[in-house]
């Protein structure tokens, strides 16, 4: 790299770490709207709190996110009982990937007001490329890729592909339409952001550049900037995620949609037989699974620095055996990115399949 291209890739850097520290301090209320820009915080939604979950439960979720060597929060809503269980559950966490699941629900919506159909066609272009996790880039590599709006979704989530989610969010409205939809359903303390490749650079300290998304040129230029830059816009991001969302609003969202209220019949129907089939996450809660447990999920996870990471998450709707069906959100800041949040999601999954065998008798 030339002395001109690194002074051009630091003053990126730089600029953008100026833009965060004008808004560096942290704030009491977890809930305060970020400064202006698009990603908005919406306020909770107006609706029936469900009961209080047993104290037992509570008691031992809230011992193992104190045991957590990091941040984390819990909720579990149990859909036949109407409880909710929190641990630190108000804090907003960063969503990363599961972010994913906002857009999948706006696309359904969209669907059921017939503004858009899952069979539609659309063509992804090396201008579509994001960065991180992409496994349709290839596709698109060897000459463009055509595929359907159903498509991009079930990849989005099933294998949590950062550009058919991208492309799939420019196809029904752009990040607004998602807004507007977790405004309009009053889905609570959940933020969106512009896409994967918007957050990812702001998170690095960078502005998203389409070249980036070329071999590793995107690494490159992240490494190039100073340790001081990224450390600050790192610890922007956790201190006041752009995609930040509380455990508690995900946990009664996700409960919303397995009741149906989100969507029809048959979208409902569609977008939990593809959470079923998500593949990601394979030592997260699924790993945890007793036999004829279910697990229909959406997980995400956040860039390393120096041995943190910004976010670790499982968020999803546990059914047991017998029917009974638990939403839980699972959303962690590890001090250190050495498996302890795929054990807290494993143990979160053991103590509230315990819980309800030990209550209906095995």
């Amino acid at each position: 790299m030339t002395s001109v291209s690194y002074r051009f890739l630091v003053g990126i850097g730089l600029a953008a770490s100026a833009s965060l520290a004008s808004s560096q301090s942290v704030r009491n209320d977890p809930l305060a709207p970020l400064p202006p820009g698009p990603a908005r915080s919406i306020a909770p939604a107006v609706q029936h709190p469900p009961r209080v979950a047993p104290a037992s439960l509570r008691e031992r979720l809230s011992a193992l996110g104190r045991g957590f060597d990091g941040i984390a929060g819990i909720s579990v809503v149990s859909l036949n009982e109407n409880w909710q269980a929190d641990y630190n559950a108000a804090r907003l966490f960063p969503q990363q990937s599961c972010s994913k699941l906002w857009v999948a629900i706006t696309t359904m919506d969209a669907v059921d007001k017939g503004r858009v159909s899952l069979d539609d066609r659309v063509t992804l272009n090396r201008n579509d490329l994001t960065l991180f996790h992409q496994p349709i880039r290839s596709k698109i590599l060897g000459g463009g890729h055509t595929t359907t709006l159903g498509s991009l979704l079930f990849t989005a989530i099933t294998e949590s592909d950062n550009t058919a989610n991208d492309k799939l969010m420019r196809s029904i409205g752009g990040p607004e339409a998602v807004r507007d939809m977790i405004e309009a359903k009053g889905l609570g303390s959940i933020r969106f952001y512009d896409g994967e490749r918007a957050l990812q650079s702001k998170i690095a300290g960078l502005i998203w550049s389409q070249s980036y998304s070329i071999g590793d040129a995107f690494f490159k230029a992240r490494a190039a900037l100073p340790t001081a830059v990224r450390r600050s816009s790192f610890e922007r991001y956790i201190a006041d995620p752009y995609d930040g969302a509380s455990p508690h609003a995900v946990a009664l969202a996700l409960a919303r949609l397995k009741k149906g209220e989100l969507l029809s019949p048959g979208s409902t129907a569609r977008l939990l037989s593809t959470m079923g089939s998500t593949k990601t996450g394979g030592m997260r809660v699924r790993a945890a699974l007793k036999p004829g447990w279910k697990w229909s999920h959406k997980t995400g996870t956040g860039q390393n620095f120096q041995g943190r990471v910004g976010g670790i998450n499982d968020i999803g709707i546990l059914t047991a055996p017998d029917g009974t069906s638990y939403t839980m959100a699972i959303m962690t800041i590890p001090d250190k990115s050495n498996g302890s949040a795929q054990d807290l999601m494993q143990d979160v999954a053991r103590v509230v399949m315990a819980d309800h065998e030990a209550r209906r008798g095995g």
